[in-house]
């Protein structure tokens, strides 16, 4: 039985904050609006705005500011805007009619130029937590969201780590990862009763620090 199943994204991500040894692995973010948005990426140059209910990669825009000019890229299509009114007013028609947050944005470690990010799904079998895989998802190329249903390529996890780092940087981040899914595991199951799957999406930056960009509770 998949269990309880939650689809806000939002709840999930106030959970996780509350523990402060998960917390610094999660993006900063926050729901979205015109203040929210414009203080997010004149701090960070960049953000993810993504539907607070949805998977699959829908309705995610990737929004950037150079300190000159706003832009936003949806699939493979890129528009630039002199303006944060005009950028906000075009965002408006290129979202999908959902409520949004927007999450700070990561530069990820790439293979061959493309982003790579991971998902770990954890099932529970009686009382006890079980690991279903782990892996890495390779995005296609000119693509920014890595999703398998837009084109993304499916690695193991140790592959994945292991074209991005050295060996033994590599081993420790996949046990790193493990850790922070034991950790939000037990986190989750006691804000949440009921839920019987998970599914973590990480991120591993430039630098090698895991983020942790969602947790799915019907993980595909």
């Amino acid at each position: 039985m998949p269990g309880r199943q939650l689809a806000d994204k939002w709840l999930k991500t106030e959970a996780l904050l509350a523990e402060p040894s998960i917390a610094g692995h999660i993006p900063q973010t926050r729901l979205y609006d015109a203040s929210n948005l414009k203080n997010m990426l004149h701090h960070f140059g960049m953000v993810v705005i993504k539907p607070v209910r949805g998977g699959g990669g829908f309705g995610v825009i990737k929004v950037e500011w150079n300190g000159r000019t706003y832009s936003f890229t949806k699939g493979t299509m890129k528009k630039v805007y002199r303006s944060f009114n005009a950028l906000f007013a075009a965002l408006a028609k290129a979202k999908v009619k959902r409520k949004y947050l927007i999450q700070q944005g990561i530069r990820l470690a790439r293979i061959s130029g493309r982003p790579i990010d991971y998902r770990v799904k954890v099932v529970k079998v009686g009382d006890s937590w079980q690991y279903r895989s782990m892996v890495g998802r390779l995005a296609r190329p000119g693509l920014f969201v890595t999703n398998l249903c837009k084109g993304g390529r499916q690695l193991t996890a140790r592959q994945g780590l292991s074209r991005c780092f050295s060996g033994k940087k590599a081993a420790f981040k996949r046990k790193e990862m493990r850790e922070l899914t034991n950790t939000s595991i037990g986190v989750l199951e006691n804000a949440f009763p009921g839920i019987g799957e998970l599914g973590f999406d990480y991120g591993v930056d430039v630098s090698g620090k895991i983020w942790i960009f969602e947790v799915n509770t019907r993980p595909q």
